[in-house]
């Protein structure tokens, strides 16, 4: 029991008591992290049941770039050679089952401003004022790259890929008969990844505002990158075949590159070694080297807070 004691107090004295904040208690903060959820929830639920109402109407646009292109000349959609493709349903409940998946999925991005908005407004008071100027625009420019990333996908990148996969089924001599399970899954996955590929330049940038990667060492890395484009792309894609491989492998190696060239922009100034060594040479000349004061510690039990205001 007293080596439970111990280790109960150790845990006390080195997790939970570093956390705990003198204006806002580490209860207090779960209690808030609670509440905070659960608004992001019932808001997430309620555009659920308006989704949910029209899920026929997602359905059918879902179903769009299977049998037609866009022409980005004259913002408009033209049907393609391909015979009328019919959707089956293998399982009681599958055709139920597919528009709860696609309701879900657009309540989900119908409702991520908001849900991100009560992130900021939980994060916000624990950050500096140097650090809320930065994570407020990369937070707001992160979700329009993931809203950019779907609709290219939706408008150029999946018609492309449903064109040549049916194509290909239809030149072989079989008739296409598509699962309607399988084709929402296809089409939900390939718009979700790809609005996930266009985060790739921001998460470069920010792993180099931050010192963690730096222009040149990305250079040094292509060939690895390249690489890893494919092996991811052959990781993420619905089917196999390498057509789909390359069309997600190439857009995340093209925005590497341009993750490249942000990181050369905004990050993280390096100082050169030459300079590091002057101001150590200057020093070793004088004899005797000042010792610098410490700075006044705080009282027991002041609290000195962090810059960027209070939570309240």
């Amino acid at each position: 029991m007293s080596d439970f004691s111990k280790l109960k107090q150790w845990l006390q004295d080195t997790v939970f008591t570093p956390l705990e904040d003198k204006k806002m208690p580490v209860m207090e903060h779960l209690v808030e992290l609670q509440v905070r959820l659960t608004r992001a929830v019932a808001i997430v639920g309620v555009v659920f049941v308006g989704t949910f109402f029209f899920a026929d109407q997602l359905v059918q646009w879902l179903r769009v770039p299977l049998q037609n292109m866009f022409i980005p000349g004259s913002l408009t959609w033209v049907p393609t050679d391909l015979p009328l493709i019919p959707f089956v349903f293998l399982a009681p409940a599958e055709a139920l089952w597919q528009n709860v998946k696609v309701a879900g999925l657009f309540a989900l991005v119908l409702a991520t401003p908001y849900v991100l908005w009560e992130v900021w407004q939980f994060v916000v008071p624990g950050l500096h004022a140097q650090e809320r100027r930065f994570v407020g625009p990369f937070v707001l420019i992160s979700t329009l790259a993931f809203y950019t990333g779907i609709l290219f996908s939706f408008f150029f990148v999946l018609p492309f890929a449903l064109n040549f996969l049916i194509s290909y089924g239809v030149n072989a001599g079989f008739i296409p008969q598509i699962s309607i399970a399988q084709y929402v899954g296809f089409a939900l996955w390939f718009l979700l990844v790809f609005g996930l590929i266009f985060e790739v330049p921001l998460a470069i940038t920010l792993m180099a505002k931050l010192g963690w990667v730096d222009a040149p060492f990305l250079k040094r890395y292509r060939k690895w990158a390249f690489l890893g484009a494919f092996f991811v792309a052959a990781i993420l894609t619905p089917t196999p075949d390498p057509f789909n491989q390359c069309l997600m492998a190439v857009p995340m190696y093209v925005f590497y590159e341009v993750g490249i060239v942000s990181a050369g922009f905004f990050g993280k100034k390096r100082r050169p070694a030459g300079a590091q060594a002057a101001p150590a040479a200057a020093a070793g000349t004088s004899a005797v080297t000042p010792v610098p004061a410490k700075p006044a510690m705080a009282a027991e039990g002041e609290y000195v807070g962090v810059p960027g205001g209070r939570r309240g």
